[in-house]
């Protein structure tokens, strides 16, 4: 017997019945065989931590562009955030973490530079539009390891697929990811806006801290505690229908008071112009593209403007500020 498999056991032990076990999973598309260390879950999750697309997650916008300051999230701390609360409400539930956190690390692989004001620029210029979750998936299928792709099991890539808030998870792993992305955000939001003298604490509705909590810390240790209080021994994960609204109340509070505020979101427009002036440029030279993305075209795995959509949705801020500099902005001649 392998350790992988005495892992195995030692999970239908251990775990509620209503878990993702390892050995129970669907698998891949492609089939590879089983590591004799790591469950299939766990080599999920290495092969998100150590992808491309992971590393470039920290020089990506969470909510500030190009904030003045060391300590304001980025999309790979927001990650790092959903991933820390979702195993804290897996482990407490008896369910699967690693299952869990592959899920949390990848659930933001396709973002895009400058976060929603970038999603928002490709979804208009490209005619198939443009969803920072279905980028997600393509990262993981295709665009990885040179088109090759992680190769990521069914339940990972589901979990994925619908951590949104339409979404419909098939794993209560993956409706653990779906619940603390947006308890991640929220709270870490509120704290970037204090930070950045957007809003105070005391400026926050009393209807709905008298019920989460006046900071971060009591917040999160409400919503995590709700979760999983109403969540032990069924094939469910939920909230407590007071908590629930007061969570959706307090977000509509960020929509309206900071994801719309022109302090914070008032470089958005250059950011789209930027993003959607790249998109046509490299459109009309697809020839300036990487040499992995002209083949995508060459061989017909995806058409021109969805290719020249994975080029840009996988740059950093900074690069695809660079890129632009770079090929909008007119060189100075060498007269000396």
């Amino acid at each position: 017997m392998t350790l992988r498999q005495r892992q195995e056991e030692r999970e239908h032990l251990s775990l509620s019945p209503f878990a993702a076990f390892s050995d129970q999973s669907k698998g891949r598309e492609v089939y590879e065989e089983p590591c004799d260390i790591r469950p299939i879950y766990q080599r999920d999750r290495d092969r998100i931590l150590h992808s491309k697309a992971f590393r470039r997650l920290k020089h990506k916008t969470q909510v500030f562009l190009a904030p003045q300051g060391d300590h304001y999230r980025t999309r790979l701390t927001h990650t790092l955030e959903v991933s820390q609360t979702a195993r804290t409400i897996a482990r407490a539930l008896r369910l699967n973490e690693d299952l869990t956190e592959a899920i949390a690390l990848g659930h933001d692989l396709g973002h895009t530079p400058f976060g929603h004001a970038g999603e928002r620029a490709l979804n208009r210029v490209c005619r198939e539009g443009f969803e920072h979750h279905l980028q997600s998936i393509r990262v993981v299928e295709f665009l990885e390891k040179e088109g090759a792709g992680l190769n990521l099991t069914k339940e990972v890539k589901d979990g994925i697929l619908n951590h949104q808030t339409k979404g419909k998870p098939a794993t209560l792993e993956g409706k653990i990811v779906r619940l603390s992305d947006k308890i991640a955000y929220i709270n870490s939001d509120i704290d970037d806006a204090i930070r950045a003298k957007i809003l105070t604490e005391i400026e926050l509705p009393e209807e709905i801290i008298s019920v989460l909590g006046n900071t971060t810390r009591k917040r999160l240790d409400v919503l995590i505690h709700n979760i999983v209080m109403n969540s032990e021994n069924i094939n469910d994960i939920r909230m407590s229908p007071e908590i629930e609204l007061a969570m959706g109340d307090l977000r509509k509070f960020m929509f309206t008071h900071v994801y719309t505020n022109p302090k914070a979101k008032g470089q958005e427009a250059k950011a789209e112009h930027l993003l959607e002036q790249l998109f046509e440029y490299y459109c009309e030279h697809v020839e300036l593209l990487p040499e992995e993305y002209i083949k995508m075209i060459e061989n017909e795995i995806a058409d021109r403007e969805r290719v020249v959509c994975d080029y840009i949705a996988g740059m950093t801020d900074r690069y695809a500020i660079s890129k632009y500099s770079e090929l909008m902005v007119p060189n100075f001649w060498n007269i000396y």
